[in-house]
């Protein structure tokens, strides 16, 4: 995947509904492709965790030492 550009917040949309009221949350994204799913997961991995392009790569676990 590539790197992904963060979307600009929406501060105009704005609804107020009841937590008892059908969402339609799962049509939206049943109606998306799954790369586009893939995509907004990644996003949103990025923005819970972090994302530092340096830290990419796996770490080094092992060390190779020569003997005496």
């Amino acid at each position: 995947m590539d790197k992904i550009s963060f979307p600009k917040i929406q501060r105009t949309a704005f609804t107020v509904a009841s937590l008892f009221d059908e969402s339609d949350e799962k049509s939206y994204w049943l109606s998306n492709t799954p790369y586009e799913r893939l995509e907004a997961v990644e996003l949103m991995r990025q923005i819970i965790y972090g994302y530092d392009p340096s830290a990419t790569r796996l770490q080094r676990v092992l060390e190779v030492t020569g003997r005496p």
